[in-house]
């Protein structure tokens, strides 16, 4: 493709760099900021640069933070006894939408892939471990996608903490198959929040 600007090419090929944004959508962006004023590109570029240079990730839970402590693992009025497991910090996101879970979290970073030469010590479970030992908690919910890998990272952690005085559960299966946490719609991931059964009894079905 042929740009009449050099610049105007800079900015496509930086674009088209992102997940998921072809180059035609990445000229199509271009053009509009182009189009903008120069006060809201300059507040579109900092905002950009203060995301990159001043996030980080909570020091207890490893959830995407603008401080030490995430806004969860900070509030007061959050349930303390209780701590949901997931995989990525989107999927925190998905859940706080359903308003459906009060508790904390705890975000892994991934799930176990040996195909992917992801291992348990990739993943933030050491941390869990710590947080069990020194913190307590009165359940631990698991909240992984339910696919081969989620299951074996499900697995993995319960053999872990079984032994441990705490109650154990997953997400009802009304979440299907296969299907990622971030992409539930609202109502079936809420409604499989509150229906959470004992992990141990989701093993038995299997």
């Amino acid at each position: 493709m042929l740009y009449p600007s050099k610049r105007i090419e800079d900015a496509v090929n930086q674009l088209a760099s992102l997940p998921g944004i072809g180059r035609k959508t990445a000229l199509r962006l271009a053009l509009s900021l182009l189009k903008r004023d120069a006060s809201r590109v300059k507040d579109f570029s900092e905002a950009l640069m203060l995301m990159k240079e001043n996030t980080c990730f909570c020091s207890r839970c490893h959830n995407i933070s603008d401080t030490n402590l995430c806004l969860v693992c900070s509030a007061p009025s959050r349930d303390q006894s209780l701590i949901c497991v997931v995989a990525d910090f989107r999927d925190v996101i998905a859940i706080e939408n359903t308003h459906s879970f009060y508790g904390l979290y705890h975000v892994l970073g991934g799930l176990i892939s040996p195909m992917d030469g992801i291992g348990p010590s990739d993943l933030n479970i050491e941390s869990l471990m710590e947080r069990l030992r020194t913190e307590e908690y009165a359940e631990i919910i698991f909240a992984l996608a339910p696919t081969p890998d989620g299951d074996t990272t499900n697995f993995f952690i319960y053999r872990k903490i079984k032994d441990y005085n705490i109650r154990i559960s997953s997400l009802a299966r009304g979440i299907a198959i296969g299907e990622d946490i971030e992409y539930t719609d609202q109502a079936t991931l809420g409604k499989s929040l509150q229906n959470r059964i004992l992990y141990e009894s989701s093993l038995a079905a299997k």
